[in-house]
This record gives C-alpha cells, sequence and structure tokens, in this order.
C-alpha cells in the first residue's frame, strides 16, 4: 500500500464517487491514525453474523462477501498504518445478476481522525474530501471566568483540543471587608486561569505553520479582558482574526464560535487569494520572463522543472487542470487555486483564457 498524495487522492474520490449499489451493500471502514487494526478485523468479523439477517439474498451475498474481503485484507497487516487507513469494498457491478467485487485500500496524506463502519448504497467520502481541503487550520477559544475549551478548526472538522475549568467560586452575599477580599481572591483566579488559558494556547498553536488564525468567543467582558491584557504571546496575538460575544463555552460553543465567523472565515480566504493573484501581476510588470501563461509555454516549463507556482481558477476545465497538477506534483511546484469572486480572479481568467497562469524558478 503507498501513501497518496492528495492529487492521488483527489482522483481516486472521483471514480469512488461514481459506484452506488442496488441496495445498502456498498461498506466503508475508517480506521484513525494509532488505532489497533486487529479491533477492527474483529468488529468487522462480528458484523458477518448481523448480514446474516438481510432478508434479500443477493444483497446478503454481496455484503458478506464484502465483509470477507476486508476481513482478509485486515490480516495482512500487522499494524495500522501511519496516517490511519480507508477501506472501501463492494459489488461495484452495473449489472444485476453479475458480481464486480472490489477493494481499495487508502492511506491518507494527513492522519486519519475518524472510526467508523458503514454499509450503504454508496461509499462514504467526506472524511478524505476534507482532508483534500485542509491547507491550513484555525485555532479556537471559547471562555468566560469560570471555564474554556480550547480547539482547531481544520477544514470543516472541529476538534476538541482541552477544556478548562479556573475554580473561581460564584457570587457570594457579604459586604465591607469581606466583599474587598473576596473581589480581590477571584481576579486573582481569574488572572491566574487566563494564565493557563495563554500557556494552553501557546502548547497548541505557537509552532504550527498551518494556523492561519485564531477566534476567540465568549461574554463581552470577559474574552476582551483576555485579549487586551495581552495574555497571549504577541505572535498568536497577531493571529486573532475575530472576538465574537458567545454564552456556550463548551463544545458546542465551538461550533457556534465557526458558525458565527464564516464571513471572517470567507474574507480570509479572498484575502489569501488576492495575494497569490497579486504576486502574478507583479512579477508579471517586473520580471514578465518569469511568467508564463499559454498552455504550450507552460507544458514547456514543466519539462525544464521551472516551475515554481501554478495558479488554477476554479473555471479551468478539470481534465487540463488534473494533468497539470500531476505535472505540478513530479517536480514539487506549489499548486493553487483561485475564484472568479474577486476582480483580481476575473482579471486573471480573461487575460489567460484558460484560467491557468504559471511563476517559473528561473528564465527557460
Amino acid at each position: 500500500m503507498v501513501k497518496l498524495s492528495k492529487i492521488d487522492l483527489e482522483e481516486l474520490l472521483e471514480k469512488l464517487s461514481e459506484h452506488r449499489g442496488r441496495h445498502t451493500e456498498l461498506i466503508t471502514v475508517y480506521i484513525p491514525a494509532g488505532y489497533d487494526v486487529n479491533a477492527v478485523q474483529r468488529q468487522i468479523e462480528g458484523e458477518k453474523s448481523t448480514a446474516k439477517n438481510i432478508k434479500s439474498t443477493a444483497t446478503r451475498k454481496n455484503v458478506t462477501d464484502a465483509l470477507d474481503k476486508i476481513v482478509r485484507y485486515l490480516k495482512t497487516l500487522k499494524v495500522t498504518p501511519e496516517n490511519g487507513l480507508a477501506v472501501f469494498s463492494g459489488n461495484v457491478s452495473q449489472i444485476e445478476g453479475q458480481g464486480d467485487l472490489q477493494l481499495w485500500d487508502i492511506e491518507p496524506p494527513l492522519p486519519m481522525k475518524h472510526r467508523m463502519y458503514r454499509c450503504d448504497k454508496e461509499f462514504v467520502l467526506e472524511p478524505l474530501h476534507e482532508q483534500l481541503e485542509v491547507k491550513e487550520i484555525f485555532g479556537l477559544l471559547v471562555m468566560d471566568r469560570k471555564e474554556a475549551t480550547v480547539g482547531v478548526l481544520e477544514g470543516k472538522r472541529i476538534e476538541v483540543i482541552q477544556k478548562m475549568t479556573s475554580g473561581v467560586p460564584g457570587k457570594v452575599k457579604a459586604g465591607g471587608q469581606s466583599a474587598q477580599r473576596y473581589h480581590r481572591i477571584t481576579e486573582g483566579l481569574t488572572k491566574d486561569f487566563y494564565k493557563r488559558i495563554a500557556e494552553e494556547m501557546k502548547q497548541a498553536f505557537f509552532e504550527n505553520p498551518k494556523l492561519k488564525g485564531i477566534l476567540i468567543g465568549g461574554p463581552i467582558p470577559t474574552k476582551d479582558e483576555f485579549l487586551d491584557g495581552e495574555y497571549l504571546t504577541n505572535q498568536l496575538q497577531e493571529k486573532v482574526l475575530g472576538r465574537i460575544d458567545l454564552g456556550d463555552t463548551d463544545e458546542s460553543g465551538l461550533k457556534e464560535l465557526v458558525k458565527r465567523s464564516q464571513d471572517i472565515l470567507a474574507s480570509q480566504e479572498i484575502i489569501k487569494e488576492k495575494k497569490i493573484l497579486e504576486k502574478f501581476f507583479t512579477t508579471l510588470g517586473e520580471k514578465s520572463e518569469l511568467v508564463v501563461y499559454d498552455e504550450e509555454g507552460i507544458r514547456k516549463a514543466f519539462q525544464y522543472g521551472a516551475v515554481e507556482l501554478l495558479i488554477l481558477s476554479k473555471e479551468t476545465d478539470k481534465v487540463l487542470a488534473k494533468e497539470l497538477k500531476t505535472l505540478a506534483e513530479q517536480i514539487s511546484s506549489n499548486v493553487e487555486v483561485v475564484s472568479i469572486e474577486t476582480e483580481e480572479g476575473q482579471q486573471f481568467l480573461s487575460m489567460t483564457k484558460k484560467g491557468i497562469g504559471v511563476i517559473l524558478r528561473f528564465q527557460i
């Protein structure tokens, strides 16, 4: 089994998405990175007894055969691959009554975090599609004075990293010196809590090169106290993209934070596209010999290994885009896809005709 590149994975997912079972007979298995492959094998063995209850003889046979094929395959593995594993199996024949039992095994390009067994009319591909989307991540924090949850947004997936509580006591009815002493104690505990949150954020995100930005949610005074008090390191403070007013400080709060930050996240993608195309047009103006945007010239540049960056419009012909992505991978070129939602994106598509352009490593 070979660890798939993102380009190879994209091609395979396109093929897998075309398969449809006549009934719920196509099997999907996801094994997370580091998970015991033998435990999954035993689970699949157990599913065979459940499959005996299927009324349709043909469907029962197809499901049982697919389960057997997966079990035999898993027995050949001593350990789960480094990035986890996705296995798909089923009768994909389009002719009723005929068999075409196939199995696909995939070690994804990024660590698999899903664990799943599913028998359906189609293969479950969303977890792998998410990997194609993940180029960068966003740090998440929801907090008040009593508790906080640190999480991360990767593509569309939200993961909890740490849940924390402050130990700050609730309000008490006390006056005079007791009230002042209580206030000093709670303020001290709150500051300590903020420091612990900042340390957790530092451990989670400080050295992560994929960190695009940080979103923070919570009641109006709390999150502002935290941010304005400069508890975060300067590098992380500069990454804060938005402060969102929220009440929840648990996992549901993280989901609400992402939901309310869609405009911020969308604008980040547009900013990124603008910077990519700004680089393209600036290079074209200042060093035109390092920019090529006709198909013949681009193919020649790939032959020489000269392409530093390949830019594709989302409007580019899919067959051409796929072919150029493959050429880019072969010489370790960077690939960026831009939309036509910006003026720069529209200008790029209009000027290049086919929505393709490259910046060269050296003149050819």
